[in-house]
Protein backbone atom coordinates (compact mmCIF):
# COMPACT_ATOMS: atom_id res chain seq x y z
CA UNK A 1 0.00 0.00 0.00
CA UNK A 2 3.36 2.64 0.55
CA UNK A 3 4.55 1.96 -2.69
CA UNK A 4 1.27 2.13 -4.50
CA UNK A 5 0.57 5.76 -2.35
CA UNK A 6 4.41 6.61 -3.22
CA UNK A 7 3.65 6.12 -6.98
CA UNK A 8 0.30 7.92 -7.02
CA UNK A 9 1.44 10.93 -5.00
CA UNK A 10 4.63 11.48 -7.84
CA UNK A 11 2.16 11.28 -11.16
CA UNK A 12 0.28 13.91 -8.71
CA UNK A 13 3.18 15.97 -7.63
CA UNK A 14 4.05 16.30 -11.46
CA UNK A 15 1.04 18.01 -12.53
CA UNK A 16 1.11 19.87 -9.25
CA UNK A 17 4.31 21.14 -10.35
CA UNK A 18 2.88 22.23 -14.06
CA UNK A 19 0.48 24.18 -12.28
CA UNK A 20 2.85 25.41 -9.91
CA UNK A 21 4.81 27.19 -12.78
CA UNK A 22 1.83 28.90 -14.20
CA UNK A 23 0.90 32.39 -13.62
CA UNK A 24 -1.80 31.95 -11.67
CA UNK A 25 -2.96 33.41 -8.07
CA UNK A 26 -3.21 30.93 -4.84
CA UNK A 27 -6.29 30.70 -5.15
CA UNK A 28 -5.99 28.64 -8.72
CA UNK A 29 -2.96 26.91 -6.75
CA UNK A 30 -5.52 25.97 -3.98
CA UNK A 31 -8.04 24.45 -6.25
CA UNK A 32 -5.68 22.46 -7.98
CA UNK A 33 -4.26 20.98 -5.12
CA UNK A 34 -8.19 20.06 -3.67
CA UNK A 35 -8.57 18.25 -6.98
CA UNK A 36 -5.49 16.46 -6.87
CA UNK A 37 -5.76 15.06 -3.34
CA UNK A 38 -9.76 14.62 -4.54
CA UNK A 39 -8.44 12.49 -7.22
CA UNK A 40 -5.51 10.30 -5.05
CA UNK A 41 -8.23 9.86 -2.19
CA UNK A 42 -10.89 8.28 -4.52
CA UNK A 43 -7.82 6.06 -6.30
CA UNK A 44 -6.84 5.01 -3.05
CA UNK A 45 -9.82 4.78 -0.56
CA UNK A 46 -12.17 3.58 -3.54
CA UNK A 47 -10.86 1.95 -6.29
CA UNK A 48 -8.05 0.20 -4.84
CA UNK A 49 -10.55 -1.42 -2.60
CA UNK A 50 -13.37 -3.86 -2.88
CA UNK A 51 -13.69 -4.34 -7.06
CA UNK A 52 -17.36 -5.82 -6.07
CA UNK A 53 -18.58 -2.78 -5.29
CA UNK A 54 -16.99 -0.71 -8.05
CA UNK A 55 -20.20 -1.15 -10.16
CA UNK A 56 -22.43 -0.15 -8.08
CA UNK A 57 -24.46 2.93 -8.31
CA UNK A 58 -21.95 4.95 -6.25
CA UNK A 59 -18.82 3.97 -8.49
CA UNK A 60 -20.55 5.19 -11.50
CA UNK A 61 -21.11 8.37 -9.59
CA UNK A 62 -17.27 8.34 -8.58
CA UNK A 63 -16.32 7.69 -11.62
CA UNK A 64 -18.60 10.71 -13.59
CA UNK A 65 -16.90 13.00 -10.52
CA UNK A 66 -13.61 11.80 -11.24
CA UNK A 67 -14.46 12.38 -14.96
CA UNK A 68 -15.27 16.13 -13.96
CA UNK A 69 -12.14 16.60 -11.81
CA UNK A 70 -9.97 15.99 -14.91
CA UNK A 71 -11.47 17.57 -17.56
CA UNK A 72 -13.28 20.65 -16.05
CA UNK A 73 -9.65 21.91 -14.54
CA UNK A 74 -8.38 21.87 -18.25
CA UNK A 75 -10.18 25.14 -18.50
CA UNK A 76 -8.44 26.79 -15.97
CA UNK A 77 -4.89 25.59 -16.35
CA UNK A 78 -4.78 24.51 -19.67
CA UNK A 79 -2.08 22.05 -20.96
CA UNK A 80 -0.82 21.67 -17.47
CA UNK A 81 -3.40 19.72 -16.65
CA UNK A 82 -3.22 17.34 -19.65
CA UNK A 83 -1.19 14.76 -17.59
CA UNK A 84 -4.47 13.94 -14.96
CA UNK A 85 -6.70 12.27 -17.06
CA UNK A 86 -4.39 9.15 -16.62
CA UNK A 87 -6.34 8.64 -13.57
CA UNK A 88 -9.64 8.64 -15.39
CA UNK A 89 -8.17 6.18 -17.85
CA UNK A 90 -7.42 3.57 -15.31
CA UNK A 91 -10.51 3.98 -12.83
CA UNK A 92 -12.86 3.06 -16.59
CA UNK A 93 -11.18 -0.26 -17.14
CA UNK A 94 -11.68 -1.12 -13.20
CA UNK A 95 -15.35 -0.05 -12.99
CA UNK A 96 -16.83 -0.99 -16.86
CA UNK A 97 -17.09 -3.83 -18.47
CA UNK A 98 -14.53 -5.01 -21.21
CA UNK A 99 -15.62 -3.21 -24.69
CA UNK A 100 -16.90 -0.22 -22.79
CA UNK A 101 -13.89 -0.38 -20.29
CA UNK A 102 -11.44 -0.09 -23.62
CA UNK A 103 -13.58 2.11 -25.40
CA UNK A 104 -13.97 4.54 -22.99
CA UNK A 105 -9.89 4.68 -22.40
CA UNK A 106 -9.43 5.03 -25.95
CA UNK A 107 -11.38 8.03 -26.04
CA UNK A 108 -9.52 9.86 -22.68
CA UNK A 109 -6.33 9.13 -24.57
CA UNK A 110 -7.70 10.44 -27.87
CA UNK A 111 -9.37 13.64 -26.19
CA UNK A 112 -6.00 14.43 -24.13
CA UNK A 113 -3.70 14.00 -27.55
CA UNK A 114 -6.83 16.24 -29.25
CA UNK A 115 -6.35 18.60 -26.59
CA UNK A 116 -2.46 18.85 -26.32
CA UNK A 117 -2.69 19.73 -30.47
CA UNK A 118 -5.47 22.11 -29.62
CA UNK A 119 -2.92 23.70 -27.25
CA UNK A 120 0.42 23.19 -29.62
CA UNK A 121 -0.45 22.62 -32.40
CA UNK A 122 2.82 20.19 -32.26
CA UNK A 123 2.67 16.45 -33.42
CA UNK A 124 5.20 14.91 -31.19
CA UNK A 125 3.41 16.95 -28.35
CA UNK A 126 0.16 15.44 -29.53
CA UNK A 127 2.30 11.92 -29.55
CA UNK A 128 3.81 12.33 -26.26
CA UNK A 129 0.49 13.51 -24.77
CA UNK A 130 -1.34 10.29 -25.78
CA UNK A 131 1.66 7.88 -24.79
CA UNK A 132 1.79 9.17 -21.28
CA UNK A 133 -1.68 9.27 -21.13
CA UNK A 134 -1.71 5.23 -21.84
CA UNK A 135 0.77 4.93 -19.70
CA UNK A 136 -0.75 6.99 -16.14
CA UNK A 137 -3.57 4.66 -16.90
CA UNK A 138 -2.23 1.32 -16.77
CA UNK A 139 0.29 1.75 -14.02
CA UNK A 140 -2.63 3.30 -12.17
CA UNK A 141 -5.12 0.16 -13.40
CA UNK A 142 -2.54 -1.72 -12.37
CA UNK A 143 -1.49 -0.81 -9.01
CA UNK A 144 -5.21 -0.27 -8.11
CA UNK A 145 -6.09 -3.86 -9.30
CA UNK A 146 -2.61 -5.12 -7.00
CA UNK A 147 -4.24 -2.77 -4.12
CA UNK A 148 -7.58 -5.12 -4.46
CA UNK A 149 -6.29 -8.28 -4.66
CA UNK A 150 -3.73 -7.01 -1.35
CA UNK A 151 -6.78 -6.74 0.16
CA UNK A 152 -8.40 -9.45 -0.58
CA UNK A 153 -5.87 -11.80 0.22
CA UNK A 154 -5.66 -9.98 3.70
CA UNK A 155 -9.66 -10.81 4.29
CA UNK A 156 -9.09 -14.05 2.98
CA UNK A 157 -6.83 -14.94 5.63
CA UNK A 158 -8.39 -13.62 8.44
CA UNK A 159 -11.37 -15.45 7.00
CA UNK A 160 -9.28 -19.05 7.05
CA UNK A 161 -8.60 -18.22 10.94
CA UNK A 162 -12.08 -17.72 11.82
CA UNK A 163 -12.82 -20.87 9.99
CA UNK A 164 -10.08 -22.53 11.58
CA UNK A 165 -11.08 -21.54 14.94
CA UNK A 166 -14.68 -22.44 14.11
CA UNK A 167 -13.91 -25.64 12.91
CA UNK A 168 -11.50 -26.71 16.07
CA UNK A 169 -14.07 -26.19 18.12
CA UNK A 170 -16.07 -28.13 16.20
CA UNK A 171 -13.82 -30.97 16.77
CA UNK A 172 -12.95 -30.39 20.44
CA UNK A 173 -17.47 -30.39 21.07
CA UNK A 174 -17.38 -33.64 18.77
CA UNK A 175 -14.87 -35.55 20.94
CA UNK A 176 -15.63 -34.52 24.20
CA UNK A 177 -19.03 -36.08 23.20
CA UNK A 178 -17.57 -39.10 21.97
CA UNK A 179 -14.66 -39.87 24.67
CA UNK A 180 -16.46 -38.30 27.75
CA UNK A 181 -20.48 -39.24 26.90
CA UNK A 182 -19.49 -43.44 27.41
CA UNK A 183 -17.63 -42.28 30.93
CA UNK A 184 -20.46 -39.62 32.39
CA UNK A 185 -23.23 -41.99 31.56
CA UNK A 186 -21.21 -45.11 32.93
CA UNK A 187 -20.53 -43.17 36.52
CA UNK A 188 -24.06 -41.91 36.60
CA UNK A 189 -25.58 -45.31 36.73
CA UNK A 190 -23.05 -46.72 39.03
CA UNK A 191 -23.71 -43.99 41.20
CA UNK A 192 -27.32 -45.24 41.41
CA UNK A 193 -25.98 -49.05 41.49
CA UNK A 194 -24.06 -47.77 44.59
CA UNK A 195 -26.78 -45.64 46.03
CA UNK A 196 -28.71 -48.92 45.87
CA UNK A 197 -26.28 -51.21 47.13
CA UNK A 198 -25.15 -49.51 50.12
CA UNK A 199 -27.30 -50.88 52.78
CA UNK A 200 -28.04 -53.90 50.84
CA UNK A 201 -24.29 -55.36 49.98
CA UNK A 202 -21.80 -52.43 51.46
CA UNK A 203 -18.70 -54.51 50.09
CA UNK A 204 -20.34 -54.67 46.04
CA UNK A 205 -20.96 -51.52 47.04
CA UNK A 206 -17.19 -50.37 47.66
CA UNK A 207 -16.31 -52.15 44.20
CA UNK A 208 -18.55 -50.34 42.52
CA UNK A 209 -17.04 -46.92 44.04
CA UNK A 210 -13.77 -48.28 42.66
CA UNK A 211 -14.92 -48.68 39.48
CA UNK A 212 -16.31 -45.33 39.04
CA UNK A 213 -12.93 -43.81 40.47
CA UNK A 214 -11.29 -45.77 37.62
CA UNK A 215 -14.01 -44.67 34.89
CA UNK A 216 -13.53 -41.23 36.28
CA UNK A 217 -9.63 -41.38 35.96
CA UNK A 218 -9.86 -42.64 32.50
CA UNK A 219 -12.41 -39.42 31.46
CA UNK A 220 -9.89 -37.31 32.66
CA UNK A 221 -7.10 -38.91 30.74
CA UNK A 222 -9.80 -38.76 27.79
CA UNK A 223 -10.18 -34.93 28.23
CA UNK A 224 -6.69 -34.72 28.12
CA UNK A 225 -6.27 -36.28 25.20
CA UNK A 226 -8.76 -33.63 23.54
CA UNK A 227 -6.92 -30.82 24.04
CA UNK A 228 -3.86 -32.54 22.67
CA UNK A 229 -5.71 -33.48 19.36
CA UNK A 230 -4.71 -37.61 19.14
CA UNK A 231 -6.42 -40.46 21.12
CA UNK A 232 -6.34 -43.83 20.34
CA UNK A 233 -9.13 -46.51 21.33
CA UNK A 234 -8.62 -50.26 22.65
CA UNK A 235 -11.66 -52.02 21.21
CA UNK A 236 -10.32 -54.66 23.58
CA UNK A 237 -10.63 -52.38 26.42
CA UNK A 238 -14.00 -51.30 25.31
CA UNK A 239 -15.84 -54.59 24.60
CA UNK A 240 -14.75 -55.17 28.22
CA UNK A 241 -15.88 -51.62 29.83
CA UNK A 242 -19.42 -52.10 27.49
CA UNK A 243 -20.10 -55.39 28.96
CA UNK A 244 -19.46 -54.26 32.30
CA UNK A 245 -21.53 -50.96 32.09
CA UNK A 246 -24.25 -53.05 30.34
CA UNK A 247 -24.65 -55.57 32.78
CA UNK A 248 -24.27 -53.35 35.71
CA UNK A 249 -27.55 -51.90 34.49
CA UNK A 250 -29.54 -55.01 33.89
CA UNK A 251 -29.02 -55.45 30.86
CA UNK A 252 -28.21 -59.18 29.29
CA UNK A 253 -25.19 -58.63 26.97
CA UNK A 254 -23.96 -61.49 24.46
CA UNK A 255 -20.63 -60.47 23.08
CA UNK A 256 -19.36 -62.00 19.69
CA UNK A 257 -16.16 -61.14 18.92
CA UNK A 258 -13.22 -62.20 16.59
CA UNK A 259 -11.16 -58.75 16.39
CA UNK A 260 -7.94 -60.18 16.64
CA UNK A 261 -5.10 -57.70 14.72
CA UNK A 262 -6.20 -54.54 13.36
CA UNK A 263 -5.56 -51.28 12.32
CA UNK A 264 -5.21 -49.05 14.88
CA UNK A 265 -6.89 -46.43 12.91
CA UNK A 266 -9.76 -49.08 12.65
CA UNK A 267 -9.88 -50.74 15.99
CA UNK A 268 -10.30 -46.73 17.20
CA UNK A 269 -13.21 -46.46 15.01
CA UNK A 270 -14.83 -49.35 15.72
CA UNK A 271 -14.38 -48.80 19.95
CA UNK A 272 -15.70 -45.13 19.21
CA UNK A 273 -18.78 -46.89 17.41
CA UNK A 274 -19.12 -49.71 20.33
CA UNK A 275 -19.12 -46.16 23.31
CA UNK A 276 -21.79 -44.30 21.27
CA UNK A 277 -23.87 -47.39 20.33
CA UNK A 278 -23.68 -48.71 24.52
CA UNK A 279 -24.25 -44.77 25.65
CA UNK A 280 -27.37 -44.83 23.87
CA UNK A 281 -28.42 -47.71 25.15
CA UNK A 282 -27.89 -46.43 28.56
CA UNK A 283 -29.46 -43.22 27.61
CA UNK A 284 -32.43 -43.73 25.15
CA UNK A 285 -33.74 -47.02 26.04
CA UNK A 286 -35.07 -49.47 28.64
CA UNK A 287 -33.41 -52.20 26.79
CA UNK A 288 -32.90 -55.55 28.24
CA UNK A 289 -30.80 -57.51 25.72
CA UNK A 290 -28.11 -56.49 23.75
CA UNK A 291 -26.00 -58.29 21.01
CA UNK A 292 -22.60 -57.26 19.97
CA UNK A 293 -21.10 -58.80 17.14
CA UNK A 294 -17.46 -58.14 15.95
CA UNK A 295 -16.34 -59.59 12.44
CA UNK A 296 -12.65 -59.28 10.12
CA UNK A 297 -12.77 -60.36 6.91
CA UNK A 298 -9.87 -60.02 4.56
CA UNK A 299 -10.73 -56.70 3.16
CA UNK A 300 -12.96 -54.48 6.36
CA UNK A 301 -13.88 -55.08 10.03
CA UNK A 302 -17.23 -54.47 10.96
CA UNK A 303 -19.61 -53.91 14.23
CA UNK A 304 -22.97 -54.08 14.90
CA UNK A 305 -25.01 -53.73 18.19
CA UNK A 306 -28.69 -54.82 18.30
CA UNK A 307 -30.99 -54.58 21.23
CA UNK A 308 -34.69 -54.41 22.23
CA UNK A 309 -34.78 -50.93 22.42
CA UNK A 310 -37.83 -51.17 24.60
CA UNK A 311 -38.11 -47.36 24.95
CA UNK A 312 -40.80 -45.70 27.01
CA UNK A 313 -43.19 -43.20 25.57
CA UNK A 314 -43.20 -42.39 22.12
CA UNK A 315 -40.70 -43.61 19.61
CA UNK A 316 -37.11 -41.97 18.70
CA UNK A 317 -36.35 -40.53 15.46
CA UNK A 318 -33.09 -41.39 14.69
CA UNK A 319 -32.85 -38.08 12.61
CA UNK A 320 -33.53 -35.66 15.86
CA UNK A 321 -30.85 -34.43 18.43
CA UNK A 322 -28.23 -37.45 17.55
CA UNK A 323 -25.19 -35.82 17.23
CA UNK A 324 -23.14 -38.72 18.56
CA UNK A 325 -24.58 -40.55 15.64
CA UNK A 326 -23.84 -38.05 13.13
CA UNK A 327 -20.19 -37.90 14.61
CA UNK A 328 -19.72 -41.63 14.05
CA UNK A 329 -21.50 -41.55 10.38
CA UNK A 330 -18.15 -38.58 9.60
CA UNK A 331 -15.45 -40.41 11.29
CA UNK A 332 -16.42 -43.55 9.70
CA UNK A 333 -16.49 -42.06 6.42
CA UNK A 334 -13.27 -40.16 7.13
CA UNK A 335 -11.39 -43.77 6.56
CA UNK A 336 -13.95 -44.68 3.48
CA UNK A 337 -16.15 -46.60 5.83
CA UNK A 338 -19.87 -46.82 6.08
CA UNK A 339 -22.50 -46.53 9.02
CA UNK A 340 -26.19 -47.34 9.03
CA UNK A 341 -28.73 -47.07 12.22
CA UNK A 342 -31.69 -48.94 12.12
CA UNK A 343 -34.65 -48.57 13.92
CA UNK A 344 -37.66 -50.35 14.55
CA UNK A 345 -40.95 -50.55 16.89
CA UNK A 346 -39.14 -53.37 19.13
CA UNK A 347 -35.50 -53.15 17.79
CA UNK A 348 -32.47 -51.06 17.06
CA UNK A 349 -29.21 -51.48 15.12
CA UNK A 350 -25.99 -49.84 14.90
CA UNK A 351 -23.53 -51.01 11.85
CA UNK A 352 -20.36 -49.75 11.21
CA UNK A 353 -18.39 -51.07 8.29
CA UNK A 354 -14.55 -50.07 7.76
CA UNK A 355 -12.02 -50.80 5.46
CA UNK A 356 -8.77 -52.63 6.58
CA UNK A 357 -6.59 -50.83 3.90
CA UNK A 358 -6.55 -47.62 4.58
CA UNK A 359 -5.52 -44.41 1.71
CA UNK A 360 -4.65 -41.74 4.16
CA UNK A 361 -1.46 -40.91 5.57
CA UNK A 362 -1.07 -41.96 9.67
CA UNK A 363 -2.37 -39.60 11.98
CA UNK A 364 -0.61 -36.64 13.16
CA UNK A 365 -0.62 -34.63 16.32
CA UNK A 366 -3.18 -32.14 14.98
CA UNK A 367 -5.64 -35.01 14.17
CA UNK A 368 -7.89 -36.01 16.62
CA UNK A 369 -9.23 -39.01 18.45
CA UNK A 370 -6.97 -41.44 16.59
CA UNK A 371 -8.09 -40.52 13.00
CA UNK A 372 -7.17 -39.33 9.69
CA UNK A 373 -8.75 -36.52 7.91
CA UNK A 374 -8.13 -32.49 8.41
CA UNK A 375 -5.75 -30.64 10.57
CA UNK A 376 -8.62 -29.96 12.80
CA UNK A 377 -10.53 -33.23 12.61
CA UNK A 378 -13.58 -32.61 11.18
CA UNK A 379 -14.82 -32.95 7.66
CA UNK A 380 -18.09 -32.79 5.50
CA UNK A 381 -20.85 -34.66 7.32
CA UNK A 382 -21.58 -38.14 6.03
CA UNK A 383 -24.32 -38.41 2.95
CA UNK A 384 -27.37 -39.45 5.09
CA UNK A 385 -31.20 -41.06 3.94
CA UNK A 386 -34.08 -41.44 5.66
CA UNK A 387 -36.50 -44.47 4.73
CA UNK A 388 -40.07 -44.07 6.92
CA UNK A 389 -40.84 -47.55 7.00
CA UNK A 390 -37.92 -48.98 8.42
CA UNK A 391 -36.79 -45.49 9.70
CA UNK A 392 -32.92 -46.38 8.10
CA UNK A 393 -30.31 -43.79 8.56
CA UNK A 394 -27.65 -44.75 5.83
CA UNK A 395 -24.47 -42.73 5.93
CA UNK A 396 -21.63 -44.02 2.90
CA UNK A 397 -18.08 -43.50 2.64
CA UNK A 398 -16.39 -41.38 -0.12
CA UNK A 399 -17.48 -42.74 -4.07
Amino acid sequence: MGVVTAVFASISLIGFLHVMFLPVGPVAIALSFTCIAALMAMQLLWYGRDHGRLRSPLGFGLLAAQAALVYLPILIFGQAWVGMPGFLAGSVLLVLRAIPAWTAFSFIVLSMALAQWLFTRAPIDMLYTAISTVTTGLVVYGLSRLTALVVEVQESRAEIARMAVLRERLRFARDLHDLLGYSLSAISLKIELVHRLMEKSPQEASDHLLEILEISRVALSDARTVASGYRELSLEEECRSAVSVLSAADIQVQLDSDHLDLPVQVSTVLATVLREGVTNILRHSKARRCDITIRQTQDDAWIEIVNDDLAVGPRRDPSSGRNGLRNLSVRAQEIGGSLTVEQQPDRFRLHAEVPLRQERQQPSRSQPAGLPGEADGVDAVARGELVDDRREVVADGPD
